[in-house]
C-alpha cells in the first residue's frame, strides 16, 4: 500500500522479506538499524509480527490502530481468545489500512499530501473492484461446495466477507501447535462435507495436508492437494517481485481464481 500511495517519493525497504512467515520472523541486528533509522515505520499491528511486536510498537504506527473492534475477528485458541490479525482479507479494513498509512506519510512528506491523496483514493477505487470481481468468483462455486481447508486458520476474513467455510487445523499463528485431535476434527470435516481440494499456503508446511489427504483417503474419500509453485494459497505473504501475487491485488486474485477453480 505504501508503493500505491508514494510510489518512488520515498524509500521503501521490507524488514520481512516476501515469502517469509511474520508469525515466527525474529529481528536481525540489521533490521533493528533499518527500524532506528528509518523517517517513518508502518506495521500491520494485531500482533501480526509476533516476535517483533515490542520494537514496533515503540517506532513505528500500525495501519490497524483505528479499526473499529467490532470489526477485528476474535478466535478461540486452547481455551484463550486470541486476536485475529489477517485482516486484509477484509476489503472493507484493508481500506481503512490504507487510509491511515495516506496519513502518516502525508505528515512525512507534507508537500506531497495532495499527490497521496489522489494516488489513495485511486487505489480505493481498484479495491472496490476487486471486491466485485472476488463476489462474482465466488458466486460460481456451488453452496455445497464452498468450503475452503488451509493449513493454518489464516482466512476467517474472507470467510465473512464471502460467505465461505473455512477450515484448518492450526490456529490463527503458525508458531500454534498442532494437535492430533486437530487433524483429526479437520479430516472428519473434509469427509463429511464431501470437500474436493483442499489447499497448501506458500508460507506453512505443505506436509500438513498430506497428513489431512491420507487421513480422508483411510475413510474413503478422495481429496485432492491443490500445491507446487504458483499453486499455493498466499495467506500470510505477498509473492517475491516480479512474481505472481506480488502485489495485493494480485495476490487476492491469485487466491480466488485456485479457490473457484478446485472448488467448482
Amino acid at each position: 500500500m505504501t508503493e500505491q500511495i508514494a510510489g518512488d517519493t520515498v524509500n521503501i525497504e521490507l524488514i520481512i522479506p516476501a515469502g517469509e512467515d511474520p508469525h515466527l520472523y525474529t529481528a536481525k541486528p540489521e533490521d533493528n538499524k533499518k527500524l532506528q533509522s528509518a523517517d517513518l515505520v508502518l506495521y500491520h499491528g494485531l500482533h501480526f509480527e509476533g516476535k517483533m511486536v515490542e520494537a514496533l510498537e515503540q517506532l513505528g504506527i500500525a495501519v490497524s490502530k483505528n479499526f473499529p473492534k467490532d470489526k477485528i475477528g476474535q478466535m478461540d485458541m486452547n481455551g484463550e481468545v486470541v486476536t485475529d490479525p489477517h485482516f486484509w482479507f477484509d476489503i472493507d479494513l484493508y481500506r481503512m489500512a490504507v487510509k491511515e498509512a495516506c496519513t502518516a506519510l502525508s505528515e512525512l512528506n507534507p508537500e506531497n499530501k495532495a499527490m497521496y491523496e489522489k494516488n489513495r483514493d485511486d487505489y480505493i477505487v481498484q479495491l472496490t473492484e476487486l471486491d466485485e470481481y472476488i463476489k462474482k468468483a465466488i458466486a460460481t462455486i456451488p453452496d455445497d461446495r464452498r468450503y475452503l481447508i488451509t493449513p493454518h486458520d489464516a482466512f476467517n476474513y474472507f470467510s465473512r466477507a464471502y460467505g465461505v467455510t473455512v477450515k484448518a487445523p492450526q490456529g490463527v499463528s503458525t508458531e500454534s501447535e498442532v494437535s492430533n485431535q486437530d487433524i483429526q476434527e479437520t479430516i472428519d470435516f473434509i469427509v463429511e462435507h464431501k470437500v474436493k481440494a483442499i489447499f497448501a499456503e506458500s508460507t506453512t508446511d505443505p506436509a500438513r495436508m498430506e497428513k489431512l489427504k491420507e487421513g480422508a483417503a483411510a475413510k474413503g474419500a478422495d481429496v485432492k492437494i491443490v500445491s507446487g509453485e504458483g499453486n499455493e494459497l498466499f495467506s500470510d505473504s505477498l509473492a517475491p517481485k516480479g512474481q505472481d501475487g506480488d502485489t495485493y491485488i494480485d495476490m487476492y486474485k491469485h487466491n480466488v481464481k485456485l479457490i473457484t477453480e478446485n472448488l467448482k
